[in-house]
């Protein structure tokens, strides 16, 4: 490459320019994702999502995800309330809800290994796991996690120490 090239500066874009005249309005298209999913949560869910075949390409976009029912960690009541059927090659996303009646915490090693954690986030924070084997919780309180279903088979998510079927819940991959 000659060095001239090497040198010289790229000419700064059009949008770019606006974009850093104006940091607080760059800022806000960046998070405004929120306020779509807020509204879309205000409003009941009638269609159902179609996962695609077009293989990995838009795996992960809005019309592809699909919110699970919310897991709930509660002293004495059952953690979910069927069976979940998740389709491998899926974009899925569960909230877990603790109460904060006891402190209790999900494992499920096979199941963490048998799906790609996108994201688990906890109070607006979000975090990009390598891998997770439980998520605990000492207090009231909530996390969503979304996740790519991947390995076929049925796995679970329980309470550790409990063996009734409702301190569990079930995930079918097909």
């Amino acid at each position: 490459m000659p060095a001239a090239a090497q040198e010289a500066a790229p000419a700064p874009k059009p949008a770019a320019a606006a974009e850093a005249a104006d940091p607080a309005a760059a800022a806000e298209e960046e998070d405004d994702d929120d306020e779509e999913e807020e509204a879309a949560a205000a409003a009941p869910a009638t269609t159902q999502v179609e996962h695609h075949d077009f293989g990995p390409s838009g795996i992960m976009t809005r019309s592809n995800r699909e919110d699970l029912a919310p897991l709930t960690l509660a002293s004495g009541k059952p953690v979910a309330e069927a069976a979940y059927d998740l389709k491998s090659g899926g974009y899925y996303r569960i909230k877990m809800i603790s109460d904060g009646s006891q402190e209790l915490a999900l494992s499920g090693g096979d199941f963490f290994r048998a799906v790609w954690v996108n994201e688990v986030v906890i109070n607006d924070i979000e975090i990009r796991p390598m891998g997770v084997h439980s998520i605990e919780f000492d207090d009231a309180g909530e996390a969503e996690m979304s996740f790519i279903a991947v390995v076929p088979g049925s796995y679970s998510l329980s309470i550790p120490g409990s063996s009734g079927d409702s301190q569990k819940a079930v995930f079918n991959i097909r």
